[in-house]
C-alpha cells in the first residue's frame, strides 16, 4: 500500500520584513515590458509573465518596501511616479498596522 505524502506548498518571502511564507497568502507584484516601458503591478492571479516579487498583507510592508526602494530593487527597475500612486493605492486597502 502506497502511502501519500501531503503536497510540498511553495513559499516565498517578503521583500520588506524577510518572512517566508505560503505562495498563496503574499501578494504578487510584477515588473512587464512592454517596447522598452516597464510598469510594474499586482498580479491579482499570480501568473502574469514578467519579474515578480512578494509582499505581506500588512500595510506596514508596502510602506517600508516603497519608502526604502526595496520593492524597486527586488524587481530591478525604477518606480515611475504612476506606479507607486497605483501601488499606494492598493496598501490603503490592506491590514493596518498593529497596534
Amino acid at each position: 500500500m502506497a502511502v501519500l505524502r501531503p503536497r510540498k506548498q511553495p513559499e516565498r518571502t517578503c521583500v520588506s520584513c524577510r518572512e517566508t511564507q505560503a505562495k498563496r497568502t503574499l501578494v504578487r507584484l510584477v515588473r512587464t515590458a512592454t517596447e522598452g516601458d516597464s510598469r510594474v503591478t499586482v498580479d491579482e492571479s499570480g501568473r502574469a509573465h514578467g519579474r515578480g516579487a512578494y509582499l505581506c498583507h500588512r500595510a506596514e510592508c508596502w510602506e517600508r518596501a516603497l519608502r526604502t526602494g526595496a520593492l524597486a530593487r527586488a524587481l530591478n527597475v525604477p518606480l515611475t511616479p504612476h506606479d507607486r500612486q497605483s501601488l499606494e493605492a492598493y496598501s490603503g486597502r490592506l491590514l493596518p498596522a498593529a497596534l
